[in-house]
Parts: C-alpha cells; structure tokens; sequence
C-alpha cells in the first residue's frame, strides 16, 4: 500500500474550501506537502523543507497551519511514539502504519482484516490507529 495519487494544488485549495478554511499560501503548501509524501512528517520535516521554498516561513505557522487542518479533518495526527507526532492525509482509505525500529520510517499497510468486527454498535468510533512496529525489508537487507 502506498500513495500513488498526485494532488494538484487546485484539489488542495478545493479540500481546504470543503473543510471549511481560507487557502492560504502556507496551509496549501503544507497539505500539499503532506498530501503528496509517503514520508508521514513530522512539523520540523515539513518546516525544513517548505522553509526553502518559502524563506519567510516559520515553525509557528507550520504548526499553526497542521492545527487547523487537522481540526478541519484533511490530515490527521499520528503519534506512533509519545511525544513525536507525524501527519498523514485524513481523507483516503482506512490503513494501518509499520514502523521500522532501526531506520524509524513510516509504511503504510492495508488494514489487518478483521478489525471492523472488533467494533460494538455501542460505540462511535472517530478513528482506529493500528501500528506494526519492527524491521522493514530495506534494513533486513543491509544485515
């Protein structure tokens, strides 16, 4: 499982509209950003690499920006570790996350079957966050 679609920044500036914010420089460059990477960034990551492109960027508004488009549900967060949060795109199909304990890279991976049978009538779910935590086969390959 992977991202193989492209967001044009017209889509990102339509998803932005549809959640309810006004699309800013800044906050299309940032989904966008975490939209079209497979690298589920941490704010840091997306700050050091939209800083080059943006030299008047701050870390304030990156994370200004993640937080009001995680409040508007376009990306979630993910907090694989405590402490240490990663940002995936929100609206796409339910997906687990393998996390690689040597090189510490993000994978997405379909979702383990079984899971929607765990869920009782008596709950509202909001989210389910499976994570899988090891060695991925690029660092099984270099031992």
């Amino acid at each position: 499982m992977g991202k193989e679609t492209y967001y044009s920044d017209s889509q990102i500036t339509e998803m932005i509209h549809k959640g309810g914010l006004r699309p800013s420089v800044q906050r299309i460059a940032v989904l966008s950003f975490v939209a079209n990477t497979k690298l589920h960034p941490t704010a840091d990551e997306i700050y050091v690499v939209l800083s080059d492109k943006f030299p008047s960027l701050s870390r304030t508004t990156v994370y200004n920006s993640l937080h009001a488009l995680v409040d508007a549900g376009l990306i979630r967060e993910l907090e694989i570790e405590s402490g240490n949060r990663h940002y995936d795109l929100a609206p796409q199909p339910p997906h687990s996350h393998f996390v690689c304990r040597i090189c510490g890279k993000i994978i997405d991976m379909s979702m383990p079957s079984g899971v929607s049978e765990m869920i009782t009538p008596d709950f509202q779910i909001d989210s389910i966050d499976v994570y899988f935590k090891g060695i991925c086969p690029e660092c099984l390959n270099k031992k």
